[in-house]
């Protein structure tokens, strides 16, 4: 098969598409012959040799993919070869075929492009598994999210507004954030000239009840500081840096709670495990998907043999929602 492969760390260029070795179905595995896959900010970590994958997983990039089943592992009963399929990864989703743990399938509801089906898994599964299971958003909640414009943000206004919660985001220009006012954002911040913590104050007199954080050292005080009493915050992602200072007082005062949590490294099954969360999305989530409530947001859709400018698009000022390459027609 052919799938991109590294040539050493650094910038787009590194990454080649190239003939490399089929994979094989392990047990309890599928073999999906992959038409899309979500590029998603892991992926670039990955490149830059910054964000090695699991020691059982894929050297390949891509953390989600949709495409349909052509083999079955020993031990695989609920899926059958035929079956169009969208699956979280923890790589191997930039080739022309993927192992995949059955358990970390979802179907492709009738209706959705397989193609925007891909840029589902990884985002579903995150902010799913943040928002609901970690933090047990529910109605009536300030939910502020950081990063609206982006994959995991557009998905996670939607969840939240279909849970009932309240939400604000921020983004860095007043065209995303209109579009995020579009997907159902209440509190709309332009984090170039305001300060997120004034702007929730303004809006709630106690603060947010959980804020979906991306950014990591960079924002952690002034989370805390908009954090509501028994707030949550939910550290995704370290693009402000990984060192910062958390004033203990200062969470003690709104008895606050702060995760640092990822999806990627998560064992395949039990507690806290991916299977876990792929059957809480598909058991919970993937009706409103089905119904059309929760739609994938896609940016720009690219050839696979354009995946460094695929990489190049996540770092762009107009590009929301989700980055997609396509690998077969």
């Amino acid at each position: 098969m052919h799938a991109i492969e590294l040539n050493g760390f650094g910038g787009p260029e590194v990454m080649e598409w190239t003939v490399t070795v089929d994979p094989e179905p392990g047990p309890g595995e599928v073999l999906v012959e992959v038409i899309a896959a979500g590029v998603n900010r892991a992926d670039l970590l990955q490149r830059r040799g910054l964000y090695p994958p699991p020691a059982d997983a894929s050297s390949v990039l891509g953390l989600e993919c949709s495409g349909t089943i052509v083999a079955l592992g020993t031990g695989v009963t609920d899926w059958q070869v035929g079956d169009r399929v969208c699956a979280l990864l923890s790589g191997g989703g930039y080739a022309e075929v993927v192992a995949v743990p059955a358990t970390q399938l979802l179907p492709i509801p009738d209706g959705l492009d397989p193609v925007a089906a891909a840029g589902l898994p990884e985002v579903a599964a995150t902010v799913w598994s943040n928002l609901v299971m970690t933090a047990g958003m529910r109605a009536g909640q300030l939910v502020l999210l950081h990063g609206g414009g982006g994959g995991i943000g557009t998905h996670a206004i939607q969840v939240a507004r279909r849970c009932g919660a309240r939400v604000a985001v921020t983004a860095g220009s007043d065209e995303k954030l209109a579009r995020c006012a579009e997907l159902g954002a209440e509190v709309l911040i332009n984090y170039r000239r305001q300060d997120f913590v004034e702007v929730i104050a303004g809006e709630s007199s106690t603060g947010a009840d959980i804020i979906l954080d991306n950014m990591g050292a960079a924002y952690l005080e002034r989370n805390v500081e908009a954090l509501a009493p028994h707030g949550q915050l939910v550290v995704i992602g370290m693009q402000g840096g990984v060192n910062g200072t958390l004033n203990l007082a200062a969470l003690l005062r709104k008895w606050g709670t702060v995760h640092a949590t990822n999806v990627r490294s998560r064992p395949r099954t039990g507690v806290g495990s991916k299977a876990e969360i792929v059957a809480a999305v598909r058991a919970q989530l993937w009706p409103q998907v089905a119904a059309g409530d929760v739609v994938p947001v896609i940016s720009a859709e690219v050839p696979i043999a354009e995946a460094a400018r695929a990489h190049e698009m996540l770092d762009e000022s107009d590009t929301f929602g989700k980055v997609i390459l396509r690998i077969r027609d």
